[in-house]
């Protein structure tokens, strides 16, 4: 079971992921991948958790900014050893040439990418095609239940959702009702999935306000930490923004 708790710093909300061990004795906290995880003896209260979260806050937004702020991201190579990340997570790729199994698992850490036998070059490109169908089979599931989840918080019809390659947006709507939402954005942890999803979602219930003093109160009232979230997710998105090979 997945537990999760998030404390209020100001105007800013910290979500938080808590992992317990029966053998821990102290509290950690760590960054992975653009979130705070708060590792806890197994009998920690929450309320304990979230006091030490809210007393170390102001080094978590520096440590938040820090791990995710703008670089220049090198191509990808499509070898064994890259990492790629989905929900939030780093995998170490594992290409695995001439595997009888075709498709693509997550393993132990590992994402194992069977590839037929080839070149060098030939083998990043089969490598790369596995990896996005894989990642919009995985997109299709995981995004089309955060839509759901956040519908119902807004009080909104279940809009169709489709899952797109689109360059330079996390996502779109239009007036059908319809959430285009880019495939990649399925690499990011679930608050930053869900800030795309809701951003979209409120368009939808302000039809009229292009990102106005309404959409903008609109969003902050089912999401309060909007801006911090908008932030990670600017940091954040050139690594996720890879090319395709010869693309």
């Amino acid at each position: 079971m997945i537990e999760r708790s998030e404390i209020q710093f100001g105007t800013t909300h910290i979500p938080f992921l808590i992992r317990r061990s029966e053998r821990r004795q102290t509290v950690a906290l760590a960054i992975d991948t653009g979130e705070l995880v708060v590792t806890a003896p197994a009998r920690a209260t929450v309320e304990r958790l979230n006091a030490l979260v809210r007393g170390k806050a102001l080094w978590v937004k520096q440590q938040l900014r820090g791990t995710t702020s703008a670089s220049v991201v090198p191509p990808r190579q499509f070898v064994s050893g890259e990492t790629f990340r989905y929900l939030g997570r780093q995998y170490r790729l594992k290409i695995v040439a001439g595997a009888p199994d075709p498709d693509v698992k997550l393993v132990l850490g590992y994402l194992v990418v069977p590839v037929p036998r080839s070149n060098e070059a030939e083998t990043s490109r089969s490598a790369c095609a596995a990896l996005v169908r894989w990642y919009r089979q995985h997109a299709e599931e995981r995004l089309s239940e955060r839509v759901d989840v956040w519908a119902r918080k807004l009080g909104i019809p279940n809009p169709t959702v489709l899952v797109r390659e689109q360059r330079r947006r996390w996502g779109s709507c239009n007036q059908a009702g319809e959430v285009r939402l880019n495939w990649r954005i399925v690499q990011a942890p679930f608050p930053l999935i869900d800030y795309v999803i809701a951003h979209e979602l409120v368009h939808m219930l302000r039809r009229d306000e292009a990102h106005g003093r309404a959409f903008w109160a609109q969003l902050g009232r089912s999401m309060p930490d909007y801006d911090a979230r908008r932030d990670l997710l600017r940091d954040l998105g050139p690594s996720l923004e890879w090319e395709k090979p010869n693309s």
